[in-house]
């Protein structure tokens, strides 16, 4: 049979890889933002993307937040 149409791989992230998952840069405690599908490096001012419920961390592909950009 066919999976839920309401089940989306990207939906949320696990909550054991959260705990686990660091910066790869510096590695500090990275925040989940759900909305923008990122996960950021406070410290470094990095949002490493999710794609397809998969986060990339790899620093060439994040994202770098300007300074005026709030870090909630």
């Amino acid at each position: 049979m066919s999976a839920s149409p309401t089940s989306s791989p990207c939906a949320s992230m696990d909550a054991k890889l959260l705990d686990i998952l660091v910066c790869p840069v510096c590695k500090g405690p990275l925040l989940y933002r759900k909305p923008e599908q990122e996960l950021v490096c406070k410290a470094d001012r990095l949002a490493f993307p999710i794609r397809d419920g998969i986060p990339v961390m790899l620093e060439d592909e994040a994202r770098k937040l300007p300074a005026t950009e709030e870090l909630d």
